[in-house]
């Protein structure tokens, strides 16, 4: 079965511009769009994705407990790290990426 990474990059493969290439920052695998890096992942579960303060807010995102990657993240930052575990959860990050690169 296909990692739910695998299954994230594969709904957003139609965005014209998004590019998935190693992180030139955070190692692995990150998100540019149209050559600005915005997103990248921890593993194939965990993506650290900037949104805009006022958009975390609003729909009550939070950083996850127990970060091992960013521990001491202000809750001000534009970026939230966001898990996923089922298809679903995938779902909503497809969407959450796409609110990101509308920002761009």
């Amino acid at each position: 079965m296909d990692s739910l990474k695998k299954e994230l990059l594969q709904y957003l493969h139609e965005v014209d511009g998004l590019q998935a290439l190693p992180s030139k920052v955070a190692g692995g695998t990150a998100l540019f769009y149209k050559g600005k890096e915005f997103a990248h992942f921890h593993n194939d579960n965990e993506i650290d994705l900037r949104l805009t303060k006022q958009l975390i807010k609003s729909l009550g995102l939070r950083h996850p407990p127990r970060s091992s990657v960013h521990p001491t993240r202000a809750a001000s930052s534009n970026w939230i790290e966001l898990r996923f575990f089922n298809i679903e959860e995938v779902k909503t990050i497809e969407g959450l990426v796409r609110q990101a690169i509308s920002q761009l």
